[in-house]
């Protein structure tokens, strides 16, 4: 209690617990249904996306968060057309897309001002430093996210597990797909400062697995997927300031040994 008392004195850190959970939340109960459309790798794609837009933002004086949310939302739609295209598969769409928005972030970086501070937190995640502003655009828009995945759940369950009969049903498919892909975007550009684009990926996968080994129900699966992804960030971003490690890489740690252990009790 009294190391909880000791970091929660410092307001950058308050203010790194209230964003990290939603946005940890947020990226979960996202995964789960991405998992189960084998869209996992969605929130990779779009967090190389995010840091070419940041690279681009930063390189022409924009404020980074506002011009990245509609380049990612667009290139979230994208992806999902690319996806339902019998063309090209989902993965092939996500990696083409990856490379290329990672390609132009590097290459408009090295051509302006190089690997600056701003840049650097986008790509490895640097939560500790978010302002005031940022908090506040991240609460909002993470509140956002969980109110519509909250309203439109029983249309985004039947989606995810059976496209047809939604369909069939007079459910609008396509609606809700897209509802799924710009709440994805949203979430993916709130965890970039969390977690940086190399690891924001991992916020929406490990949660989603570790809840599916231990729960067969689609709501027990969410649930327990969202604490679980709550629970591993205020253990990471203690555990960070306990042994001065990075925040986004021992929340994946930590992510992964709940993985590990909910596995284990899967297999019981």
């Amino acid at each position: 209690m009294k190391l909880l008392w000791t970091m929660l004195a410092y307001p950058f850190i308050v203010r790194a617990f209230v964003v990290g959970a939603l946005v940890s939340l947020c990226a979960a109960l996202l995964g789960v249904p991405l998992v189960l459309k084998r869209y996992a790798m969605i929130g990779d794609g779009l967090s190389h996306v995010s840091f070419g837009a940041l690279a681009v933002a930063v390189a022409c004086g924009f404020a980074p968060l506002w011009f990245s949310i509609p380049v990612v939302v667009l290139a979230a739609f994208f992806l999902l057309r690319l996806a339902e295209s019998s063309r090209v598969s989902a993965d092939a769409a996500i990696a083409v897309l990856s490379a290329s928005a990672l390609a132009i972030g590097v290459i408009v970086t090295s051509l302006t001002t190089g690997m600056t501070t701003d840049v650097d937190s986008y790509l490895f995640g640097s939560i500790l430093a978010m302002s005031r502003s940022d908090v506040a655009l991240s609460v909002t828009l993470a509140a956002a996210v969980l109110v519509l995945f909250v309203a439109f759940y029983h249309q985004l369950f039947a989606v995810t597990f059976d496209e047809s009969f939604s369909r069939a049903t007079g459910v609008k498919v396509g609606t809700y797909k897209t509802l799924l892909s710009l709440l994805t975007a949203l979430t993916v550009v709130l965890g970039m400062r969390m977690m940086g684009a190399m690891l924001i990926s991992s916020l929406v996968i490990f949660p989603a697995l570790a809840a599916m080994r231990v729960f067969k129900r689609f709501r027990a699966v969410v649930v327990c997927a969202g604490a679980l992804s709550v629970v591993c960030f205020c253990a990471g971003l203690t555990a960070s300031y306990l042994l001065s490690t990075p925040v986004g890489a021992t929340v994946v740690l930590c992510d992964l040994v709940a993985f590990l252990v909910c596995a284990a009790l899967g297999r019981r």
